[in-house]
């Protein structure tokens, strides 16, 4: 997490913080194809970001027990807003590795600001929070995610592989997931059918 700089300052704004990267049908690796990517961090360093319409098969309730935050036995006494949480896939490094975006009602000592109102947590404390129903009011939950070494993500922009467009805080944090691409696609008026012959900014 280098890349978001210490606690509670970002390190350097780039231009495609806190926006939405879309797959472009020119995408070349498969495992991105119609993806939508929440950029996290972007400097000259490179990017970082979390896919955030692929859900994991896990269960939020699983990953607590897995992780030692409640005792099996103790899941069914969650609130309903932790049963529901989806685990999604973040991408493809450390996909072991916990990262939770959340609205900035609720923030921890470890949390790094991503917008004025966007907020990272990658540890535990925040999971906990969760659990007790106490928690943010928007939280979205991943396990790994993508990066991009020095002018790795420009390049593949240039090359027709992303559209990017604003981040949208409802589009982020709904749990639409299957419609997500779309409904971003159409929140900024772009049809598919167009999609590779238009440049890879909206």
């Amino acid at each position: 997490m280098e890349l978001l700089g210490k606690k509670n300052t970002v390190a350097e704004h780039g231009y495609l913080d806190d926006h939405f990267l879309l797959a472009m049908p020119a995408m070349k690796d498969d495992r991105f194809a119609r993806t939508v990517i929440y950029i996290c961090a972007h400097n000259e360093d490179g990017a970082m970001g979390l896919i955030i319409n692929q859900p994991r098969q896990m269960r939020f309730p699983d990953l607590l027990v897995q992780i030692g935050v409640i005792e099996e036995q103790d899941a069914i006494r969650l609130p309903d807003s932790a049963r529901d949480l989806i685990v999604r896939h973040g991408g493809p490094v450390d996909r072991s590795r916990g990262f939770v975006l959340h609205s900035d009602d609720v923030t921890m000592e470890s949390s790094t600001p991503v917008a004025e109102d966007i907020f990272l947590t990658a540890t535990v404390d925040i999971l906990r929070a969760i659990s007790a129903g106490k928690g943010p009011k928007h939280t979205l939950m991943a396990l790994g995610y993508a990066g991009w070494g020095a002018g790795q993500l420009e390049t593949e922009i240039i090359e027709n592989g992303w559209l990017t467009c604003p981040a949208n805080a409802e589009l982020l944090f709904d749990s639409e997931i299957e419609q997500k691409y779309d409904r971003i696609l159409s929140s900024i008026g772009i049809d598919l059918a167009h999609l590779s012959h238009t440049a890879g900014h909206a």
